[in-house]
């Protein structure tokens, strides 16, 4: 049996609820129906309904307890996430939606003379909006055939009803785009909140006073934020402070940093052995082959407990992503061996525009310093993921 509201002749019943759907009458307030747009957003963004055999939400792909990644993709083989038809798999890595607030929209920057910002590894949405948008009608990801499909799933919804109704504007989910945008700016709204950027991990609280770093994530950190000593800096900083409180550790550039080809991905998703994913290239607001193989340069906030790595998955431990690095400054043979694999880390998949000033610049590392890096970059896990760490 439903249970009760408050005014069931109205709300109550599904002929009730078809009949007001087909009037135009005004719904009654839902005592259960979200009361915030951020609420409205937190219920969509863990909704099922929204995918079309109703097994997916935005939190499969980001789940909330593991770092707003996808917890299936737990190495470099299901890197790329399942989708909702329990066959398709993506060919790229769901990046972390926390922090994700933080990416300006995507843009050219005179001063850099770089493309930066934008949402997905290729920035081809310019907002978090825009992001929201994208799965539910992608046909690997939630499969949804049209915005129409997916607001008539929302107008099945009488909290749903109330809530746009109420936020946005009377009848709103009557509109296929105007309903399936409210949608989007609500799921937004959400991924704004605190939740997703509580900048509260060791480091945070090492700049206010409240943690000691051990002298090994202490090197790392000087070592991190030293030109001198390191590359990282050139592209994971964002203020020119060292000890702003707001660092998300991204300038939100792109840069092709020579990411081989994931094979064992390929081989899971039948990608055919011809396509090469050419990143910003990808982007329809880009058409300039000069951008080929580049990706945003993603932020480091819980980088230690968000693996695999790279825009593919290619890596899945971090250590190997730092050791990556390392093999464009060193001449030492072990350096040129993947660790994963124990042969060579492989070709990059697109070569003639990799950023090698970037890459380049700084000495080479011994493992002492390699692994003090590791250290500092887990101190940069928020606190509720600092079990993960384990």
């Amino acid at each position: 049996m439903t249970k009760p509201m408050p005014h069931p002749t109205l709300a109550t019943f599904a002929g009730a609820a078809l009949f007001l759907f087909a009037t135009g009458m005004a719904q009654p307030a839902h005592a259960d129906a979200p009361d915030s747009l951020e609420a409205l957003g937190e219920a969509l963004f863990f909704d099922t309904a929204l995918s079309l055999n109703r097994t997916q939400s935005c939190a499969t792909c980001h789940d909330p307890e593991k770092g707003f990644v996808d917890p299936r993709a737990f190495d470099a083989a299901s890197a790329g996430s399942l989708g909702d038809d329990g066959v398709s798999i993506g060919d790229r890595n769901a990046p972390s939606a926390g922090y994700a607030m933080f990416s300006p929209g995507f843009h050219f920057s005179e001063k850099t003379g770089r493309w930066t910002g934008g949402q997905f590894h290729d920035g081809r949405e310019n907002d978090l909006a825009g992001q929201a948008g994208g799965p539910p009608l992608n046909p690997g990801e939630m499969a949804m055939p049209s915005k129409s499909a997916v607001v008539a799933r929302l107008r099945a919804n009488p909290d749903y009803v109330s809530a746009f109704d109420t936020l946005f504007a009377p009848g709103v989910l009557d509109q296929p785009d105007a309903g399936y945008a409210a949608m989007t700016d609500s799921i937004a709204a959400y991924e704004r909140s605190p939740e997703f950027a509580p900048f509260d991990s060791k480091y945070d609280r090492f700049l206010r006073g409240d943690y000691t770093m051990t002298p090994q994530e202490e090197l790392g950190r000087v070592l991190f934020f030293s030109q001198q000593f390191t590359n990282c800096a050139l592209c994971h900083q964002l203020s020119p402070s060292a000890i702003d409180p707001a660092e998300t550790f991204s300038n939100y550039e792109f840069h092709n940093i020579g990411v081989p080809v994931n094979t064992a991905l390929r081989a899971a998703n039948g990608v055919g052995a011809d396509f090469v994913d050419t990143g910003l290239l990808l982007n329809p607001a880009i058409d300039d082959p000069a951008q080929a193989g580049k990706f945003k340069v993603p932020t480091l906030r819980n980088i230690a407990v968000t693996g695999p790595y790279m825009h593919n998955g290619v890596f899945e431990d971090l250590r190997t992503v730092v050791l990556f690095y390392d093999k464009y400054n060193s001449r030492s043979a072990a350096r040129q061996i993947n660790p994963e694999t124990g042969e060579s880390w492989g070709a990059p998949e697109v070569d003639g525009t990799l950023s090698l000033t970037e890459l380049q610049e700084g000495p080479a590392l011994d493992d002492a310093r390699i692994d003090a890096l590791v250290a500092f970059l887990k101190t940069l896990t928020d606190a509720r993921y600092e079990h993960l760490l384990e």
